[in-house]
């Protein structure tokens, strides 16, 4: 589990391509001070394994679905990366809940720049805007952000100086691939709302008429 709190900017440092998979190295600093094998850490937004590591470099596969599924696919050596290291639980939730799990990549439409900060419109996938409301939360690439204006095909999120520096977000242009995790206590609320209104129409069936 993340918080969306961008730790550092990684650098793709190679792709090995096996098939049906690529293993990513990452070339980080701050996220490598505590890692384990086995530990998590999210590339972009992704919940990767860490395989190998040592004091500059750090290695993960990731699997065909997850580059079906995620700009991860597009990635390649020398690109920037938002890297996060997995929340403990004595740490404070500074962004919101996040499991790094991508349900849909998104496609920058435009950047509006004022004089502190910029406001940035991103295309959402089909069967995703109904997760999204006004002030609600979203990832993006791995940061956690305020939605200003959800709409039925597209949603705007308001970039503050610190995160144009700090993320990817910062250098991310129009047409750009983004991935894009709604807020898991929206899919939660859905799917139980979907079983309750499932338990009352089959009652209503089976009541005599």
């Amino acid at each position: 589990m993340f918080t969306g709190i961008v730790e550092e900017l990684g650098t793709v440092d190679s792709i090995e391509h096996q098939g049906d998979a690529i293993r990513l190295t990452v070339r980080a600093g701050l996220v490598l001070e505590d890692v384990g094998l086995g530990d998590s850490i999210a590339v972009n937004g992704c919940c990767l394994t860490v395989v190998t590591h040592d004091g500059e470099l750090w290695t993960a596969d990731v699997m065909q679905e997850t580059l079906d599924k995620t700009s991860l696919l597009g990635v390649k050596p020398g690109d920037r990366v938002n890297l996060e290291r997995a929340v403990t639980a004595d740490k404070r939730l500074g962004g919101h809940i996040v499991q790094g799990h991508v349900d849909g990549v998104g496609h920058v439409v435009s950047r509006t720049p004022s004089e502190h900060w910029e406001v940035v419109e991103i295309s959402l996938p089909p069967g995703l805007a109904k997760y999204l409301v006004d002030k609600g939360s979203i990832t993006v690439d791995g940061v956690s952000l305020t939605v200003v204006e959800a709409g039925p095909t597209a949603f705007t999120i308001s970039l503050i100086p610190e995160t144009l520096a700090r993320t990817t977000l910062g250098h991310r242009q129009p047409g750009d691939r983004v991935n894009l995790e709604v807020d898991i206590l929206a899919k939660h609320v859905e799917k139980l709302l979907d079983a309750r209104l499932g338990a009352l129409s089959e009652s209503h069936e089976g009541a005599p008429s």
